[in-house]
């Protein structure tokens, strides 16, 4: 035996198939998270969001890092 076909490593021919204990679909989310998510919704509707611009622009006034 050489020492090429002694260190090697093969993939299995087995074809596994991976499949979550607990899948979770759009009907199964908590009644708190899709509150939460239709008042980020009707925030954004309304305008009452900042632009990623503005925020950082408020975040380096501040906290000014030095150069």
């Amino acid at each position: 035996m050489t020492s090429k076909k002694k260190n090697k490593i093969e993939e299995p021919t087995e074809a596994y198939e991976v499949t979550p204990k607990m899948g979770v679909t759009s009907e199964e989310l908590h009644p708190v998270l899709v509150q939460l998510l239709e008042k980020s919704i009707k925030e954004i509707e309304e305008g009452k969001t900042s632009t990623h611009e503005e925020v950082m622009k408020r975040f380096r006034e501040k906290f000014p890092l030095q150069k």
